[in-house]
Parts: structure tokens; C-alpha cells; sequence
């Protein structure tokens, strides 16, 4: 599978950004990928005070190609970089060895 990795630093982050990650994931970002054509699916990651991550796992390489080149032209003024007071540390394609569903399944929101 075809992965990639946007990965910002929180360290010099404003107090609370955590929180305004939180909400314009639940009220715009999920939206937006939700049915996104060519992406398998996305999750989001952050270590408070430390990193907040957008990973992706795209359907052909075509599609990962295309929203690295956008994503990374504007990178520094996408939604997270606004919130978060500066862009991307990290760009990266990546291969996804395999993903399991654990009895649970999966949750979308927290």
C-alpha cells in the first residue's frame, strides 16, 4: 500500500493548539477526506507538545503522486500550518506493509 506522512512540530506551537487541531479535524478535515477518490483511507496522529501527523494510504501510486505535488506546493499555508503557526517538517512517501482491524473496529471520531 502507499503511504505518506505529513508531520508537523508542535514544540514552538501556541498554547492550545492541540484543542484547535482537534476541532477543525472533527468539523472540516474529516469531511474532507471522507469518500476523497484514491485514498484508501487517513489517519491523524499528535504527541501534545511534541508533533501532530496527518498519515495517508492511497490507492495507486497516480493518486499519492498528485496530492504529495499539491499538498507540498502549498504546504505552508494548508489549514494545519495556519493552526499550527508554521508548515510541515516532514513530507514523506512511505510503503505500508499491512494493516489490521482489531475486533473493535475502526472509530472515526474520538
Amino acid at each position: 500500500m502507499l503511504g505518506l506522512t505529513v508531520r508537523w512540530s508542535l514544540t514552538e506551537a501556541p498554547d492550545g493548539v492541540e484543542e484547535q487541531l482537534a476541532t477543525y479535524i472533527a468539523e472540516t478535515s474529516h469531511a474532507r477526506f471522507t469518500g476523497m477518490a484514491g485514498l484508501r483511507f487517513k489517519t491523524w496522529r499528535m504527541v501534545p507538545g511534541q508533533w501532530f501527523e496527518g498519515c495517508y494510504v492511497f490507492a495507486s501510486t497516480e493518486a499519492r503522486a498528485e496530492f504529495e505535488r499539491t499538498f507540498t506546493a502549498g504546504a505552508a499555508e494548508s489549514p494545519g500550518a495556519q493552526i499550527i503557526g508554521s508548515p510541515p517538517i516532514l513530507i514523506e512517501a512511505c510503503d505500508i506493509v499491512a494493516v489490521a482491524e482489531g475486533w473493535d473496529g475502526f472509530e472515526a471520531l474520538r
